[in-house]
């Protein structure tokens, strides 16, 4: 067999644009494997770029899609394979596009073994996910790495989204303190019961409801998806030495903010984008999931939050239900 079923995006517009196809399998290259795709995540940036907001980087396939898991088919496994992957190994990695296949070429450092216990569509929701928690919330963020160490706290903008309840579980299960906002009671009770606090932000005041949970302190870490206005109001929130990462612009790109007060707080504003990173910075994030998160995942201390999952031919309801905002964790497809 040559080819393959994949889902294309016809043209930029609405979920109906994706459509099932027919491609060549690829080939994978110097450090590289071939993945015989059985799960595939949906995120929202596989929603911008069927917009025509955010195209692949150059080189990149342009079938959407940016973390998969399957079987391991072929691949360069003599050279730089820090997990002793193998031929017919489950495994699920975060790929630059090219997911939503039923093969798909994937960075060998950037493909971990499935954790115990764990079905494919659950490895499948692991990558993007994890691998943008722990660039932002940890090694960015510096949570824990402040001078209040492990009595640091995380406000989390988006708790039911799938980085939202990723990033609740991690810092939970390493001790710190958790706050959330989210949109409904439910979504509220989910980010609850996975350790935060929660905030309806339709019926309460984000800052001022921290600010009554800390005693007026604020929060160390901030990880915000929504940007625009709400970038003043989370500058006021951050406690003394704070950290403020940005990972999306939902409501917008732009904000005037107070210099002052980040000045005489000692604050630290910073943000980042993953998908144009180079393979060795993946990897090193690879690392550090499977010696330190891999535990977690296989003793069921974190586990993905899923919300449904969609026959991969049915990726634009997939998109429909993303583009609601109505799920809690993540959406995926299996094919």
């Amino acid at each position: 067999m040559s080819t393959m079923q994949v889902i294309d995006i016809t043209h930029p517009g609405e979920p109906d644009v994706l459509k099932l196809g027919s491609r060549d399998i690829p080939k994978p290259g110097k450090g590289e494997a071939l993945i015989k795709v059985a799960a595939s995540g949906v995120n929202r940036p596989d929603v911008f770029q069927r917009q025509g907001h955010y195209p692949p980087p150059p080189g990149v396939s342009d079938i959407p899609g940016m973390e998969v898991a399957g079987e391991l088919v072929e691949g360069d496994l003599d050279g730089d394979n820090p997990f002793g992957l193998k031929r017919g190994d489950a495994v699920c990695a975060l790929i630059g596009g090219g997911g939503y296949a039923e093969y798909a070429v994937a960075p060998l450092l950037q493909c971990l073994p499935v954790p115990k216990g764990f079905s494919m569509v659950e490895a499948a929701a692991l990558p993007e996910n994890f691998f943008t928690v722990w660039s932002n919330v940890f090694d960015r963020g510096l949570l824990g790495q402040g001078s209040r160490g492990k009595d640091e706290s995380l406000l989390v903008q988006g708790g039911s989204s799938g980085i939202g309840v990723t990033a609740i579980q991690l810092a939970h299960a390493f001790g710190y303190r958790v706050f959330a906002t989210a949109g409904s009671a439910d979504k509220c009770a989910a980010c609850e019961k996975l350790g935060a606090i929660a905030i309806n932000y339709r019926e309460q005041d984000f800052v001022e409801e921290v600010k009554r949970h800390t005693d007026g302190a604020g929060v160390d870490v901030i990880l915000d998806m929504v940007a625009g206005d709400y970038l003043p109001r989370e500058i006021e929130l951050l406690a003394e030495d704070g950290r403020l990462v940005v990972i999306a612009t939902l409501s917008g790109a732009k904000a005037t903010i107070d210099a002052g007060l980040i000045m005489r707080r000692r604050l630290t504003i910073t943000g980042s984008t993953l998908r144009m990173r180079s393979v060795a910075f993946k990897a090193a994030i690879a690392k550090a999931l499977h010696d330190l998160v891999w535990p977690l995942l296989e003793s069921r201390q974190v586990q993905p939050i899923i919300h449904q999952v969609f026959p991969a031919a049915d990726a634009a309801k997939a998109h429909r239900l993303m583009e609601s905002s109505s799920h809690i964790g993540k959406i995926m497809l299996e094919w």
